[in-house]
């Protein structure tokens, strides 16, 4: 398990190195990955990208429920429609473990297909929709050094953050960006 690496780190903000070596240097990082993804709580994650454990390869994982997947050297070749925020869930908010407690609505693709290669290096083109389509999309930037809160802010949407109210329950508040 490695520690996740949180903004402003200047390894988030760079485009990752494509993968070319498919070996046991690369096999250890997805074994690594994994245990760092599956070991994510509050909030639980579901998509791990290799510059979020301070490695520069165009390596992610996602998690939706249970299974995990590794898509290596990904490229996003086709979408199609345009969500309203997350898919699948009530506040269509979108966070980041390498931006804890700050939440925002990114409009993305509601279907793509992307072009990436697994473990062996076998290359693989596949259509994804719904959750899974904005996981792998929010991966994929975290690969092109883009953070979720550059597609609010281009969007012109708000950033919201924790805090309690009056009774000590956890709402979400506005961050002033100002």
């Amino acid at each position: 398990m490695k520690p996740i690496i949180t903004s402003p780190d200047p390894v988030l903000a760079a485009p990752a190195k494509t993968v070319t070596s498919f070996d046991k240097r690369l096999a250890k990082l997805v074994r690594d990955m994994k245990a760092t993804l599956r070991a994510t709580r509050n909030p639980k994650g579901v998509g791990l990208a290799a510059p979020q454990i301070g490695e520069s390869w165009r390596v992610f994982l996602t998690k939706p429920k249970d299974e995990i997947r590794v898509f290596i050297n990904p490229e996003i070749v086709q979408t199609s429609g345009k969500t309203d925020g997350v898919p699948e869930r009530e506040n269509k908010l979108e966070g980041c473990l390498s931006i804890p407690h700050i939440w925002g609505k990114v409009k993305r693709a509601e279907t793509l297909t992307l072009r990436y290669q697994d473990e062996s290096g076998q290359s693989h083109e596949e259509q994804f929709a719904g959750f899974l389509a904005t996981i792998i999309q929010h991966e994929t930037d975290h690969t092109n050094g883009i953070l979720y809160v550059q597609r609010v802010l281009e969007q012109h949407g708000k950033l919201y953050q924790a805090a309690k109210d009056e009774q000590g329950k956890e709402i979400l508040e506005e961050v002033s960006l100002t």
